[in-house]
């Protein structure tokens, strides 16, 4: 009778290890994601890639942009097109990714280059809200603060 107890306890143990074990490894995987997401988000805008915005953001996303204005996935694909060539560069510096359930938190920082009658650097830090909807992480909120200059240097 121990024995079977024994077993028993054992076969659970190693369920229970099992299943944390896989649940570690999609939260590392999905953090990952959405770090590499983030990066091509930033990218986009210098090389008018639309695609990776249409993928990321939800199709009710909305986004506060540095001067207070709303934005919305249609905008943000059309300014991905548009700034196409105004933007020399923009590559993200940090990212922290924080989970709550089917959400997820992440922070950073990007710096970017633009030119428009002449060269214009800055840096963005901000805050992206990720939702798990039908097994697909998307961001519905995001927020960018542009740093002052004094900052930058």
């Amino acid at each position: 009778m121990r024995i079977r107890v024994m077993l028993a306890a054992t076969s659970l143990l190693l369920v229970a290890l099992f299943v944390t074990s896989a649940r570690d490894a999609e939260k590392a995987n999905t953090e990952n994601y959405i770090k590499q997401s983030e990066s091509e988000w930033a990218a986009a805008a210098s090389k008018g890639d639309t695609s990776t915005v249409k993928r990321i953001l939800a199709d009710d996303f909305l986004g506060i942009a540095p001067d207070g204005s709303y934005y919305d996935k249609a905008k943000e694909i059309a300014d991905t097109m548009n700034d196409h060539g105004n933007t020399i560069s923009n590559h993200v510096n940090t990212v922290k990714v924080r989970f709550f359930g089917e959400t997820a938190v992440a922070q950073g920082s990007e710096t970017w280059e633009q030119r428009k009658l002449q060269v214009k650097r800055g840096t963005y830090v901000w805050t992206d809200t990720w939702v798990r909807r039908k097994d697909m992480w998307q961001i519905v909120a995001a927020e960018d603060l542009l740093l002052p200059e004094s900052v930058n240097k």
